[in-house]
């Protein structure tokens, strides 16, 4: 290292310049020996068993095609990002080949491709109803040219037709994908044993926006900083001006004119590929109270269930689904899994105020969540092209008996709007969908704090194991 000082002046100006040299240099002394780094200098490896922020993991090999763009990030975790982006005519933003590395470790495959597969939008008034993904798509024309001023990131070009899929028309390279590392906020905060562990945390975020009508719909996927992966369909614009019916079947946005309720029903297709292309299954999670009271509070009992061919499933309290590779297990022997977090708020009787929790039953025929093995026909989920069926209840019934393996999830998200006189105009943005939420991808987290290294299982004498929140 070497310091630059100007020339001292006589004899007192030369020993404080040589004591500031030696201060200097003792201060690097011990910011070395207290693990310190300078800015510049390269994150030291992770010592087994642990990791270092940091420490970025390895980019997976992929193979995004002509039409599809590579993109790599790492994170404030030092977990590292891999897939390619691409833009369909009918399904607009599609990720493919998604692969997450922790810190230090090689690519773990996630899944093959995701993407919302069909977007149905019914008035209460039963005036209309419209098909925006197979009747107008999301990419093609229908995708708008972004900039600075919505974009905070970094933009990225894709090739995009005036008209259908390219065959027609012409074609011309816009910037249409949003790419940004952003702040999400607090990770963790953990005070039980000396000082506080403390961090936040960023995320990769992608979005693209199209218009469909009247409507600007976001397509946002936030890929977190510890594995998870947020799924957001964005909604904003303006009202349709030719919707407007009664009180009966809208919401007066005006003096005594009635913009008509409807729905925002999306569906998103998520082919999985979770350590390799087969060989998942699929678990159901329960947790039903058992009558009994306990000490302190009711008993409830959880337990895994396996849906072993094509199913749906509807959402209940306490209840999410999780997709595992029994195969590919973590450090602690546990097999790798993603769940499926559909983020509704689970109702509950207060403990003083219970006397038992009735259980919830659904006759329909419709679905959350529904599970298939993959078939590149079963592309939408309702207005199917081809032989293989027009949705998501043919797909399940024409699976029936065939073990599921190469599974492909339907989640399925609803939204009803009853407009509001803010949103005129334009809307505020509203939004829905769901998170993928890594379960044993990993023995510990990603960015295990200093000191917390060996926190696996049961803690230590010298933690506070009986303390109260």
């Amino acid at each position: 290292m070497r310091l630059s000082l100007p020339a001292a002046r006589g004899p007192r100006l030369a020993l404080l310049a040589g004591a500031v040299v030696v201060l200097l240099c003792l201060a690097l002394l011990v910011q070395n020996a207290l693990g310190g780094s300078r800015p510049g200098a390269e994150a030291e490896p992770a010592e087994p068993g642990g990791t270092a922020a940091g420490d970025p993991g390895a980019t997976a090999d992929l193979d995004c095609g002509e039409e599809g763009q590579a993109l790599s990030q790492t994170l404030s975790s030092g977990a590292t990002w891999s897939l390619c982006t691409a833009i369909d005519p009918d399904l607009g933003l599609v990720l493919s080949q998604i692969h997450i590395a922790p810190p230090g470790a090689e690519p773990i495959s996630l899944i093959d491709t995701l993407s919302i597969s069909q977007l149905e939008v019914p008035y209460d008034d039963g005036g209309r109803t419209t098909y925006d993904i197979t009747e107008a798509g999301f990419g093609g024309s229908k995708m708008k040219t972004l900039d600075g001023t919505v974009c905070a990131g970094d933009l990225r070009g894709f090739d995009i037709p005036n008209v259908g899929d390219g065959t027609r028309g012409k074609i011309r390279h816009r910037e249409v994908l949003c790419e940004s590392v952003v702040d999400a906020g607090v990770s963790y905060y953990s005070s039980t044993v000396g000082e506080p562990a403390t961090a936040r945390r960023t995320d990769l975020q992608l979005f693209t926006v199209s218009k469909v009508g009247w409507y600007e719909y976001l397509t946002e996927y936030t890929l977190g900083a510890d594995g998870s992966i947020d799924v957001q369909l964005g909604a904003t614009g303006d009202l349709s001006p030719v919707d407007f019916s009664d009180e009966e079947h809208g919401s007066d946005v005006g003096e005594g004119e009635h913009a008509t309720s409807h729905s925002h029903n999306a569906v998103w297709r998520v082919d999985w590929a979770l350590g390799g292309a087969d060989g998942m299954r699929v678990e159901q999670f329960d947790a039903e109270p058992t009558g009994e009271q306990g000490e302190k509070s009711p008993i409830l009992t959880g337990a895994l269930t396996p849906i072993e061919e094509p199913a749906r499933a509807r959402w209940q309290d306490r209840r999410w689904w999780r997709v595992v590779a029994p195969e590919v297990q973590n450090a602690d022997g546990h097999p790798i899994s993603y769940q499926i977090d559909l983020q509704k708020t689970d109702s509950f009787t207060f403990t003083r105020d219970q006397t038992g929790a009735p259980g919830h039953e659904h006759g329909d025929i419709g679905y959350d969540v529904a599970f298939t093995n993959a078939d590149d026909c079963q592309r939408y989920a309702v207005r199917n092209r081809g032989g293989c069926g027009d949705g998501v209840l043919d797909f399940v019934e024409r699976g029936a008996g065939q073990p599921l393996d190469d599974v492909v999830s339907w989640v399925a998200v609803g939204f009803h709007h009853v407009p509001r006189d803010e949103e005129q105009s334009p809307m505020e943005m509203h939004w829905q969908g769901f998170t993928l939420l890594p379960r044993d991808l990993t023995a510990q987290r990603f960015d295990v704090p200093p000191g917390r290294e060996d926190v696996n299982g049961v803690p230590e004498d010298q933690w506070q194991v009986g303390s109260t929140s």
